[in-house]
């Protein structure tokens, strides 16, 4: 029986184009459960973000092959991603470091389970810029950009500069004291004298996805 405190939105996809993702970090067991079978009744596909490897084992118990854990993404989904928006282009996620990783792929994981064609750079941030700089004639090949940075926050800044494509800054909460649990990320990208820069909540990959689904669904 679902969990009678969720009200699940399986009209999300006809009304946005998206799936109704479901956070699981302040879930139990139980609740995530209830409301993946309810998804799987209404022949539903879901994305369960934010799990543990823990919480991850307990659920894949219950539902076997069913339902599949994606450890870097930290997120479970039940059903197959359809592959609808693959004609319109890719959105390449990067990562400025290796610490960024799992919001990083968390933003790739729920395009893709969306339909949409992604590639993931991992480790191309501005403490040597090189890094970044040779990937721009990769980048210029992309629909959408999303980057990933804790710190100062500063690739998406400098991406919002060099190409023309709409660059999504996620800041992530890693880095040093002043840094603030990603809030001198966001901060700075917030600030930033690149025009255009698209800012999503500190950590908050699945929101930048969505912000490049909905650039990805319009007909230009």
């Amino acid at each position: 029986m679902t969990d009678p405190e969720a009200r699940l939105d399986f009209n999300r996809r006809k009304r946005l184009g998206m799936v109704e993702a479901v956070w699981g970090e302040h879930k139990t067991t139980g609740q995530i459960s209830s409301i993946l079978r309810a998804f799987e009744a209404a022949g539903e596909t879901a994305l369960v973000t934010r799990v543990d490897q823990n919480k991850a084992d307990q659920i894949l118990g219950i539902f076997g092959p069913s339902v599949e854990f994606h450890p870097k993404a930290r997120c479970l989904t039940l059903g197959r991603p359809t592959k609808s928006l693959y004609s319109k282009g890719e959105v390449v996620v990067l990562s400025g470091g290796t610490s960024d990783v799992p919001v990083a792929s968390e933003a790739e994981l729920c395009l893709r389970w969306h339909g949409v064609k992604t590639h993931l750079l991992f480790d191309v941030g501005v403490a040597y810029l090189e890094r970044i700089l040779s990937q721009l004639e990769r980048l210029k090949l992309t629909k959408v950009i999303i980057a990933c940075a804790g710190m100062e926050g500063a690739l998406p800044t400098v991406l919002g500069g060099l190409v023309p494509q709409p660059v999504i800054g996620v800041p992530v909460s890693v880095g040093y004291g002043v840094s603030l649990g990603g809030r001198a990320a966001l901060d700075g990208m917030l600030a930033s004298c690149a025009p255009g820069l698209v800012v999503v909540n500190i950590d908050n990959g699945y929101g930048a996805a969505m912000a490049a689904l909905r650039i990805m669904q319009l007909e230009l």
